[in-house]
């Protein structure tokens, strides 16, 4: 490549620069001259330059080439680059200044990706070793970035389920290849994928498998996790999946079962606790209403979050409301909420995430500064006096744990 030469003179000095190779490597050289006119000279082209300009473009630059990496693994299929993308990432990201961070912004991408401190990742564990035996216990999640809420709600269910079951080998396998890449590229922990951990229970000569999804409902998630299931019911003596937290969907909006029961007591229970409540009756006579924000579905499942409120009719929980962040079913959207609750006449709001982890929709939709957030919309209402939020995923509630260790021990029995 023909080398070009540029001459620039600022404050009394001469600056010459040299763009090099492909990168147009940079290399400044102070040369005494007396004040000149800023000039480049560029293939015989003579033009006025803005070195502050060409600074800035320069840091967009290098910024954008950061986007689009995570771009690149921005997505919900593995392929043999994966590995080497999610390494390229972070080590793009690391050579960037603090200033140049800031203006990473692509399709998906933000600062935030790689900037944001979501807690400890070593408080983790992937649960991705080998040398499993005969019986292993697959718990398969969504997943979450946020290391706090890895630790804590998923890492929590698996604790129990291991505490529970010492003579089966428990593993972790997520349905979310994008919270899959992001945690490998971020914080370099492996975490498996469905089909992943399914060849590694193959290639450890697993007979008896069951698995125990961590998903809410029978839905999206879990439909495709049954499908993917069925092209390995051969490469086992015995294939059993458990119930997710609700149990069984139902047919209408008034159908409830033991596990919706069971559910609703323990997160509110646990509500009202950290609100510093003796009861939800004390909170009610206070003017406090909870809202539980899940997570919404287009799916027929959806009627889920509808029994969720019978079941709080039900048991007298007057000032809990369910909500959800895909608005889906209509009743449940945040203007249907924020006017049930007013209606109600409560003036005090704690909203809470109805979800196994409190991880981005908790963190970001829910308790989130843009305005388009649950708190802030809330707010933005004028209808309350206070609205709080607590960031507390299901799966850190110990009830909720011993709930999927039931389901796990219906299974296995």
């Amino acid at each position: 490549m023909k080398k070009k030469f540029m001459s620039l003179v600022m404050a009394g000095t001469l600056t010459a620069v040299t763009l090099t190779g492909c990168n147009n490597e940079v290399v400044l050289e102070p040369v005494a001259e007396p004040d000149v006119d800023v000039v480049v000279d560029v293939d015989d082209t003579t033009t006025d330059v803005d070195v502050d300009v060409v600074d800035e473009v320069d840091d967009q630059a290098l910024a954008d080439e950061v986007a689009e990496l995570i771009d690149a693994i921005y997505v919900q299929e593995r392929t043999a680059d994966t590995d080497a993308q999610c390494k390229a990432a972070k080590e793009a990201w690391d050579a960037l200044t603090d200033e140049q961070k800031e203006l990473v912004e692509g399709e998906d991408a933000d600062p935030d990706y790689f900037g944001r401190d979501t807690g400890d990742a070593s408080l983790d564990d992937a649960r991705n070793q080998d040398e499993i035996g005969e019986n292993e216990i697959l718990v398969v999640s969504f997943g979450t970035s946020f290391n706090d809420s890895r630790a804590k709600d998923i890492k929590g269910i698996e604790d129990a389920l291991a505490e529970a079951f010492p003579e089966w080998s428990v593993r972790r396998a997520f349905t979310a290849q994008i919270i899959i890449n992001h945690v490998q590229a971020r914080d370099e922990e492996f975490i498996d994928n469905v089909d992943q951990a399914l060849d590694r229970a193959v290639n450890n000569g697993v007979k008896n498998l069951v698995v125990q999804p961590t998903h809410l409902m029978h839905g999206a998630e879990y439909d495709e996790l049954m499908e993917t299931l069925s092209a390995y019911e051969d490469k086992f003596e015995s294939v059993k999946v458990a119930e997710p937290l609700l149990g069984e969907v139902g047919k209408d909006a008034a159908e409830i079962n033991a596990d919706k029961k069971y559910v609703a007591e323990a997160v509110v229970n646990s509500a009202v606790a950290i609100a510093g409540f003796d009861s939800l009756d004390a909170a009610k006579e206070a003017g406090v209403a909870f809202v539980l924000m899940g997570h919404g579905t287009s799916h027929t499942a959806k009627v889920t979050y509808s029994q969720m409120q019978t079941q709080m009719d039900e048991l007298g929980y007057d000032n809990v409301f369910i909500g959800t962040v895909e608005g889906e079913p209509e009743e449940t959207a945040c203007e249907e909420v924020i006017n049930a609750v007013s209606e109600a006449g409560y003036k005090t709001v704690i909203l809470r995430p109805l979800m196994v982890v409190a991880g981005d929709h908790a963190n970001n939709d829910m308790a989130g500064e843009d305005e388009d957030s649950w708190l802030s919309m809330f707010n933005a209402s004028g209808k309350f006096d206070k609205v709080d939020t607590q960031i507390e995923g299901l799966g850190r509630i110990e009830d909720i744990q011993k709930l999927y260790v039931e389901h796990t021990t219906a299974v296995i029995k």
